[in-house]
């Protein structure tokens, strides 16, 4: 199999803060809206280079979108950044009514996603800002896996057209995507070819399973692994093909079973070519206090638990 090697492990948070900062330079329609978090979405840079381009509204995040929504009137291109549970729950109605079903080039940037949020615990660990996310129409959804996927897909998303979401993280994880690599929303990124099984992996789960597939070929499984960065749209077509060469599915991520990439995953798969799919998810439940090492292995949301999947869906065929 292809071997990716971590080249130095970095936040994706501070992919966005990368991007944002080249962004600030390169195009002058940029505008960036944060509710009282400049460090912790680092917004730093964007704030000191771009100060009048730079709006710090305060706790007061539902103002914030409705402030983005407005500012895409007159041709600016807004990025909110706050942490995704306030970025999508708190805010889920002004979301819906004013950049949605508005149709606004609003992005909302959302840091500190899902269980690795740590030891905030279940008051912030939202995992369900996917599902909420992926039901708005016309909503783009994007879910980065290291430093530079999240710094290319932030580049990206100034020259899309159209609401979209763009959910990172706060711990240190491992940065193996090629930092020229091109960022194409809606489109997947086939890591490793294999005929056994495909595993299609968002987020922070990517790194898990290329250590999973590597585990899987030691005992002679071919594992496929699929990088899902866009959740909607989905790439259908390289999900189709690759289960109906592989016939199973496990699909690994750091969110809600439901109303996540697993369900988007298993929804295309029963209307075009059903297999049998297992989830690598968190199981209809809230996280809890505790380090992002700790809570991962004890939601099952690691490379062991991507094997073990793996073993049971082939069982299945």
């Amino acid at each position: 199999m292809k071997k990716y090697e971590n080249t130095g492990s970095k936040d994706t948070r501070s992919g966005f803060g990368a991007g944002m900062t080249e962004l600030g330079q390169k195009n002058e329609n940029v505008v960036a809206l944060c509710a009282d978090l400049i460090g912790s979405l680092k917004f730093d840079e964007f704030k000191k280079n771009h100060p009048e381009r730079f709006f710090q509204i305060g706790i007061a995040e539902a103002n914030m979108i409705g402030i983005a929504a407005g500012l895409t009137i007159g041709g600016k291109i807004p990025f909110t950044g706050t942490f995704a549970n306030f970025s999508t729950g708190r805010v889920y109605d002004q979301i819906r009514q004013s950049v949605a079903y508005s149709d606004k080039n609003v992005k909302i940037c959302a840091s500190h996603a899902g269980l690795t949020l740590g030891e905030d615990g279940a008051t912030h660990q939202i995992l369900e800002d996917i599902g909420l996310m992926k039901m708005l129409p016309g909503m783009t959804v994007i879910n980065t896996c290291d430093y530079n996927q999240t710094k290319a897909a932030t580049i990206a998303l100034a020259d899309h057209h159209g609401p979209a979401y763009l959910r990172f993280g706060r711990p240190v994880v491992a940065n193996f995507t090629p930092a020229d690599e091109p960022f194409v929303i809606g489109k997947a990124i086939m890591l490793n070819e294999g005929t056994d099984v495909t595993i299609i992996a968002t987020g922070h789960l990517v790194w898990e399973a290329l250590i999973a597939a590597e585990a899987l070929e030691a005992k002679g499984i071919s594992a496929e692994v699929i990088n899902i960065h866009t959740i909607k749209p989905l790439d259908e077509e390289a999900i189709l093909k690759s289960v109906a060469k592989t016939k199973c599915v496990v699909t690994a991520e750091e969110h809600n079973y439901l109303g996540g990439l697993g369900e988007s995953v298993s929804g295309v798969l029963a209307l075009n070519n059903p297999a049998p799919q297992e989830f690598v998810a968190v199981k209809d439940s809230f996280g809890e206090s505790g380090t992002p090492e700790q809570l991962m292995e004890k939601y099952k949301l690691n490379n062991q638990a991507i094997v073990e999947a793996v073993e049971r869906v082939i069982k299945r065929k």
